[in-house]
Order: C-alpha cells, then sequence, then structure tokens
C-alpha cells in the first residue's frame, strides 16, 4: 500500500501532465458504473451534474446514509463510489471497511469538506483509493475519478500541499481505530489547525439555525471571547434568550458586554454601492464592528466570533453575484483578522436548478460546510 506521503507526490507529478482544460483520459476508458453516497441533496445534483459531462461516467445508484450504502454496493457492484464521510447511521470510513467485504472490486473515492489530514489518511488506510475536498471538487472531481480507476492513489492538492510540508508522518503509518474515527466530521466549536474559520451551514428550519447559532456563540462566551450576531430583528430576539438559557457564564459574558447583536439589514446596507459590496467600506465596517466589539473587554489576544446571516439575505433577494462576493470579503476577514465565522442559509434556498453554481461557489468560499436538519 502506498503512504499518503507516497500519494501526495504522486498527486503532483500527476498534475504536471494535465492541461488547464483537464482532457483526461477516462473518455477513452470503458464505462463506469458509480454509486454516489452523500445526505445533502445540493450537493448530490452538483456531483451528478458534474458527472454528465462526461458521457463515460454512469450513475447506477444514489444514497444518503452508510447502511444503505453497504447494502447497495453488494448489489449493485459499481465501478466507483463516491463516498462522503459525515453520513448519518454509519459515517463513510467506517461503511468503507464493510464495503470492501460485499464489493471488493469497487473502488472508493472518499468526498468530504474536511481539511484534517488525519481523517483522510484513515480514509485511505480503511480502503479508499482517494480523499478529494468537496469545496476542489470543480476542478479535481475528473482528475480524481480518472487517477483512482487507474488504480492509483488521489489526494487533493490542498491536503497534498500540507502533507508535503510536514503535517503527515513521512512514513503515512495508520493510526487509527474505530473508535478514533466515529465521528470524523469536526464540531462547530472545534479549534482549527487551518489558517482560517469560516464555516457555513445550511439549515432547514430557522429554529435549528438558531439552536447551531446559539451553540457557536455561547462556546466563543465561555472561552471568555467575543460574540457577534448579525441578523433579522426576530432572530437577534430568540437568540438573545437562547443564549440567556446556556448557563450562567454565557449570562455573565453577556452581562460584560461581550455579546453584540446587530440588524442584518442595517449593516449590508453600510458598505453595499450599486447593487455590490463595496471592499473598501465592507472592510471598514467590519474592522470598526471587531475593533468596538473588542473595547473595554480585557484580554490582549480575544477571538470574534461572528455570525451572521448577511449572505443568505442577499441571495434570498436573488443577488447572487452580490453574495459570492461577500463570502469573498468574510473570507478575507477569516483569513487576515482574529475572526471565527458562520454563515447561515436556508435550505429553502437551494431548490432552484440554476442556483447550483451560486452554491458551489458560496461552498468553495468556506473552509468547511455543514447542513442541518
Amino acid at each position: 500500500m502506498l503512504s499518503l506521503h507516497q500519494t501526495v507526490h504522486h498527486r503532483h507529478s500527476v498534475n504536471l501532465v494535465l492541461n488547464s482544460k483537464q482532457e483526461h483520459s477516462i473518455s477513452n476508458q470503458s464505462l463506469v458504473r458509480i454509486l454516489l453516497v452523500d445526505d445533502f441533496a445540493p450537493w448530490r445534483r452538483f456531483v451528478m451534474a458534474k458527472l454528465r459531462e462526461n458521457h463515460k461516467l454512469h450513475i447506477v445508484g444514489v444514497v444518503s446514509d452508510g447502511l444503505e450504502a453497504i447494502q447497495k454496493a453488494g448489489e449493485l457492484q459499481p465501478d466507483l463510489i463516491l463516498l462522503d464521510i459525515g453520513l448519518p447511521k454509519l459515517n463513510g470510513i467506517m461503511a468503507a471497511r464493510r464495503i470492501r467485504h460485499v464489493a471488493p472490486n469497487s473502488k472508493i473515492l472518499f468526498l468530504s469538506q474536511t481539511l484534517d489530514l488525519s481523517v483522510a489518511q484513515g480514509a485511505l488506510c480503511e480502503g479508499g483509493q482517494g480523499f478529494l475536498v468537496k469545496s476542489d471538487a470543480e476542478g479535481e472531481l475528473f482528475t480524481a475519478v480518472e487517477d483512482v480507476m487507474q488504480g492509483k492513489r488521489f489526494l487533493s492538492c490542498r491536503l497534498a500541499s500540507l502533507a508535503l510540508a510536514g503535517d503527515v508522518n513521512s512514513q503515512g503509518a495508520c493510526h487509527l481505530d474505530g473508535e478514533a474515527i466515529a465521528s470524523p466530521t469536526v464540531p462547530l466549536s472545534a479549534e482549527r489547525d487551518v489558517g482560517r474559520y469560516h464555516e457555513v451551514d445550511f439549515y432547514s428550519d430557522d429554529s435549528i439555525f438558531l439552536d447551531i447559532s446559539a451553540r457557536f456563540l455561547s462556546a466563543a462566551l465561555r472561552a471568555g471571547d467575543v460574540a457577534v450576531f448579525i441578523g433579522t430583528a426576530t432572530h437577534r430576539m430568540t437568540l438573545l434568550e437562547r443564549l440567556h438559557a446556556e448557563g450562567p457564564d454565557t449570562r455573565t459574558a453577556i452581562g460584560q458586554g461581550r455579546y453584540v447583536g446587530l440588524n442584518a439589514v442595517e449593516f449590508i446596507s453600510d458598505f453595499m454601492a450599486s447593487d455590490m459590496p463595496d471592499t473598501g467600506w465592507f472592510l471598514k465596517v467590519v474592522n470598526d464592528l471587531i475593533v468596538g466589539a473588542r473595547k473595554g473587554v480585557e484580554g490582549e489576544h480575544l477571538r470574534v466570533a461572528v455570525c451572521s446571516e448577511c449572505a443568505h439575505m442577499l441571495w434570498a433577494q436573488g443577488r447572487a453575484d452580490a453574495t459570492i462576493r461577500l463570502e469573498e470579503l468574510w473570507n478575507q476577514i477569516a483569513t487576515t483578522h482574529n475572526v471565527n465565522i458562520l454563515c447561515g442559509y436556508s435550505l429553502e434556498s437551494l431548490r432552484c436548478e440554476e442556483d447550483s453554481y451560486t452554491f458551489r461557489r458560496i461552498c468553495e468560499e468556506h473552509s468547511a460546510v455543514h447542513s442541518s436538519f
């Protein structure tokens, strides 16, 4: 078995011979029968649309949980399984272990939003031939499929660059066991080893979004940091009640002025110009917000946790370009300031097929993508 370090070197050598149009040799292969396993409907639609661009790639099944993936893999014996990790009932890595027995000839390409190298290493050691970061799928999916079907190992370039920098041991030894990988997805409140924390949650119900926001912001308050919520008046009122219900530590933090609630409509109006976010105005508005939120709060290296539904409001108004630009600007803040950012989008906004490009671009601008039902 190739080590993960060897896999990384192979991936970079493959990239040297690919042209910018990604003219893959899949077109010269026989039909590739694919089983797609993912519990997030908008993502499934994107992958299916992408695969249809190559007539040699044929989807024979689509399932949404780990146990069903094992069953369908045994029934269909697909050539390739595109397997998510954060699945209900049984996570993808554990499912892969069992798929190796029921469909030993099926190749597995993991698709996940995690940037955790240890998770990628565990996935490759448990039967995966490749690991693709979801936000890189637009540019790397066909390369990944080609490599895996040719019997090569694949690792997304972003993870490969981290591994080459020494973040994975050079022998690629796998030390993960079933207990260690039982919950491979990283919780919203966890510390990140990567350089930015700009996450997005697509939610099915406002109450779920408020629960997620309360957990995200209360974790910051309990850690002694500053928390900011930018949303509608109704959401601000309900969220404040939920934060108070989180416990005495959170209530004390609110009393100390470490929580700020802002009107999303007014916040957006402060940086818009000709229906698009103005870069200079946005950076000034956010800088003033961060400075103001930290004012009077003790601590030299305070982080600021920002939960915002501004981008969702723009998308709900049909302003896709403005939405993407705003996420790009939030991403800039996440990489240059001591700030954790969580954006929320209602799944109601994802029902139109023409939104698939916008959805993909939104995902690309985030360090992690979550869906909550």
